[in-house]
């Protein structure tokens, strides 16, 4: 493993993603649309929709050889790696989403075998089935997950919804952590071009489903101890977040399911830096704490930090100790790593 004592307990990346090597027939069980895996052997290769080709990636993505020599070159200790949210398989009818996530999280394992100490998978479950995930949940962390990785809605529900609430509450009362990630942004067809459902569409997810959750008095009925994350720096929220309590204040539509200012809650749930700029870092840390901010970084993606860390690492305006959290001793309690 890296030399990590700078930072305490090391650097662990906790927003990472993997794409397993699914064949065509395998991605077949979703549908003429199914993700698979199309290994160019040369570095690079597509993640594949049916015969659509839906983004050009890197060996890194399924290849944990080249991973770990990523991480050691960024000084990466431990990455917390989830599946490429088109596998998420929400759509499914629920027997279906049972087996396909159960394949995609022992892959997941399969995957992390040769580097347990560096790789640190998170599941998947069918979301759509609430009773169905809660089982795949504990099966997937008996076999070596660290925590679940989900999407911020399923269909039109957003986590708001009492199932969504209801999967929340078992992962709060078994102790697994949770990662939001933002996944079938809203208004894709006025967003087709410059990568705008990436660059707004996402924050925008990430900033609905953390004032789901806020808004409806969901927080109220959550245990305390719920270990929950989101992406992408919390996506809109902390710019937002002015905006919000002022609402909250001046009109009671807000506050009606609400019964403390929106501000109060930054508490009990926490965000990954992938933020890109040390002004954005310095806005999410007064707003979230820096032990509310774990590094994350979108890797081994484009529009995921080139440097994993490095943001971190070189904020002129983070204390050693911030620092220390946010590259790792945040990680470690969460994950129990």
């Amino acid at each position: 493993m890296v030399d990590g004592s700078e930072a305490g307990a090391g650097r662990v990346d906790i927003h990472a993603h993997f794409f397993p090597r699914l064949t065509r027939a395998q991605g077949a069980v979703l549908g003429d649309g199914g993700p698979w895996l199309r290994d160019d052997c040369d570095g690079t290769g597509w993640i594949m929709a049916g015969d659509r080709e839906f983004r050009p990636v890197g060996e890194s993505l399924w290849d944990p050889a080249v991973r770990v020599s990523r991480m050691d070159e960024h000084r990466i200790d431990v990455q917390v790696v989830s599946a490429t949210p088109i596998l998420f398989g929400y759509d499914a009818k629920p027997p279906v989403a049972e087996q396909w996530s159960r394949l995609v999280n022992d892959l997941a394992v399969e995957m992390c075998s040769d580097h347990p100490d560096r790789l640190r998978p998170l599941c998947q479950v069918p979301l759509q089935d609430v009773d169905r995930a809660c089982a795949e949940a504990t099966r997937a962390l008996a076999t070596g997950h660290v925590g679940v990785h989900i999407g911020n809605h399923v269909g039109g529900r957003n986590l708001d919804d009492p199932e969504m609430v209801r999967f929340l509450h078992y992962c709060a009362d078994e102790a697994i952590p949770v990662l939001v990630h933002p996944w079938d942004t809203m208004a894709g067809d006025r967003m087709p071009r410059y990568m705008l459902r990436w660059l707004v569409g996402m924050p925008a997810e990430t900033h609905l489903g953390i004032l789901s959750l806020i808004l409806s008095g969901a927080f109220e009925r959550l245990p305390r101890d719920l270990r929950l994350c989101f992406a992408h720096g919390g996506g809109n929220f902390a710019a937002q977040l002015g905006r919000v309590d002022n609402a909250w204040h001046r009109r009671d539509l807000v506050r009606v399911d609400c019964p403390d200012p929106p501000s109060s809650y930054v508490d009990r749930f926490s965000v990954d830096s992938a933020v890109f700029s040390d002004d954005a870092l310095r806005l999410l840390v007064a707003v979230m704490g820096a032990d509310r901010v774990m590094l994350g970084s979108d890797d081994p993606f484009p529009l995921g930090e080139e440097q994993p860390g490095r943001l971190v690492e070189t904020s002129g305006h983070l204390t050693d100790g911030q620092k220390a959290a946010v590259l790792g001793q945040n990680a470690a309690r969460f994950f129990d790593l």
